[in-house]
């Protein structure tokens, strides 16, 4: 039998951002801080390349906004991208009986 796989560990924004700092302030290596805090040394670099890239690290919220969350514009978005595969389902469907009754 398989071993059921654990659930990911979620880390609040304020742990990462001390993880980066202490990396970034510290002499020791990342593989003893990362041992320290018990977490692997690349989550630490992953943490501290999203900090370059965009200023901020992710939070620890996880998947998609709630439907009540999400800005009008997102999900009139979702609500157009949805019409559009039934919109080409249903052209698909039209051809195929199209061609049968020919």
């Amino acid at each position: 039998m398989s071993k059921k796989r654990e659930p990911y560990q979620t880390y609040t924004k304020a742990f990462k951002l001390e993880a980066v700092r202490m990396m970034g302030a510290s002499d020791r290596p990342a593989s003893e801080i990362a041992m320290e805090l018990g977490i692997r040394r690349n989550q630490l670099y992953k943490w501290k390349a999203q900090l370059e890239k965009t200023g901020d690290v992710a939070s620890s919220t996880k998947g998609r906004p709630k439907k009540e969350d999400q800005s009008d514009a997102a999900r009139l978005r979702q609500e157009n991208k949805r019409l559009q595969e039934e919109n080409a389902i249903l052209k698909k469907a039209a051809a195929y009986f199209a061609r049968e009754f020919k």
